[in-house]
């Protein structure tokens, strides 16, 4: 989903965060457990309006979202736990529970390592194939052999992990002999 808006834009009423500030520090400390309603949505994360806090604008910062998932979108019910507080903004930092509990699956994968999973997409790039819950790994168009007709997405691939770009979250595979 690539919607974004600010909240109050569905004419919904925006909480007065600044004048609830010094009850909203005082009663959601640094780790209390919240839920609340996602409120608006920005690249950077989502808004939400947390329960039983009429005042308080909590914000989910994508820089704690794994990077298989997506923001949830306005509307959508949250709830997560209370990790920071900006006097200077007024808002209470969220991470969410879907959020916290994923680990990042990329360590598992080391080069050599063969692998076989669903092919995901084909692209003029190469063959995208599905290693793992959020993995997929690039089979480069050279590494693709008879790749004109030869591959559907849906089919499995055995493949071998060529390299683990941890960095930058990226796998390059070959195809492997059966």
């Amino acid at each position: 989903m690539s919607e974004y808006s600010w909240p109050g834009e569905d004419g919904r009423p925006v909480p007065d965060a600044a004048a609830a500030w010094p009850a909203t520090v005082g009663g959601l400390p640094v780790g209390t457990r919240v839920t609340g309603e996602v409120i608006g949505r920005q690249r950077f994360g989502v808004f939400l309006a947390l329960d039983g806090h009429p005042g308080a604008m909590g914000l989910a910062r994508i820089d704690r979202m794994p990077p298989c998932m997506e923001l949830p979108p306005v509307g959508r019910r949250v709830s997560g736990e209370v990790v920071w507080h900006s006097d200077r903004e007024h808002q209470v930092g969220v991470v969410l529970a879907e959020w916290a509990g994923h680990e990042d699956p990329l360590p598992r994968f080391r080069a050599g390592q063969v692998v076989v999973g669903p092919v995901t997409k084909i692209a003029s790039i190469g063959v995208f194939v599905r290693l793992g819950h959020c993995v997929e790994g690039l089979v480069p168009l050279a590494g693709a052999v008879g790749y004109a007709g030869a591959f559907r997405e849906g089919r499995e691939m055995r493949v071998r992990i060529v390299e683990v770009d941890r960095e930058r979250s990226r796998v390059l595979l070959a195809e492997a002999a059966p």
